[in-house]
């Protein structure tokens, strides 16, 4: 097929993954509240609640993901009879979205890539410029979950990007390293997927299937290599 444009994950896609950042976040919360748990056990926990907040807090209900962290994190630890003032570590972890390092071979794909980029994330909007302008990352456009009051998988977020970029729904593919949030939103945004599958995600609760799978950016290029833009 050809492309008009390339839908792309900003974290852990084109960042390193929040792994050591939530691991680093639970081990202080382990470490300061007593909680009978390891940091993985508790980021696998807290993980799966705030996913499942990504459903709920959509349109009229949106909340940016700073408070669903501080929200989520606060029930979690409520679950198991604990309870925390959860915002300074919260604090901690957005830390990691303004700063967050690169993938060894992002600065390099970009530079090959012939196509347009609309990153599509679920970020506030704030961290999301921070991190572009960080690594002065050649972007052509930016939609975030705050801007569009929506988070993957919902399907507004994809359609505020087609919006803004003014791409055929049928010439994009979406790209990113969660099969829930970004294979499962390319699917309800009716549009091709990629999963970039760097096995080192802290936990996937997703079960879609992606159109294409990439063990890492290059060979997302490759595809892309043998096809045109279109017109």
């Amino acid at each position: 097929m050809e492309f008009d444009g390339i839908f792309l994950d900003l974290y852990g896609t084109l960042t390193a993954g929040d792994r050591e950042a939530v691991e680093t976040v639970c081990r202080s919360v382990v470490q300061n509240s007593g909680v009978p748990l390891t940091a993985h056990e508790l980021s696998v926990i807290w993980g799966n609640r705030f996913f499942d907040a990504l459903d709920h807090h959509n349109g009229d209900d949106f909340l940016t993901l700073f408070d669903l962290e501080v929200k989520t994190l606060r029930e979690t630890m409520a679950a198991l009879k604990f309870e925390i003032d959860p915002r300074p570590y919260v604090e901690q972890l957005s830390h990691y979205w303004q700063n967050p390092e690169l993938h060894p071979e992002v600065c390099e794909f970009l530079a090959a890539l012939e196509l347009p980029i609309c990153i599509v994330s679920n970020a506030d909007r704030a961290d999301a410029d921070a991190t572009i302008d960080l690594h002065h990352l050649p972007i052509d456009h930016l939609v975030t979950s705050e801007d569009a009051r929506s988070y993957k998988p919902d399907r507004a977020i994809f359609d505020l990007a087609f919006d803004k970029t003014g791409w055929r729904r049928e010439r994009v593919m979406h790209v990113g390293d969660s099969l829930q949030s970004d294979v499962g939103g390319a699917i309800a945004a009716g549009i091709r997927s990629g999963w970039v599958n760097r096995a080192h995600r802290i936990h996937d609760v997703g079960t879609y299937r992606p159109d294409h799978e990439f063990k890492d950016l290059w060979e997302l290029e490759a595809l892309l290599r043998t096809n045109g833009r279109g017109s």
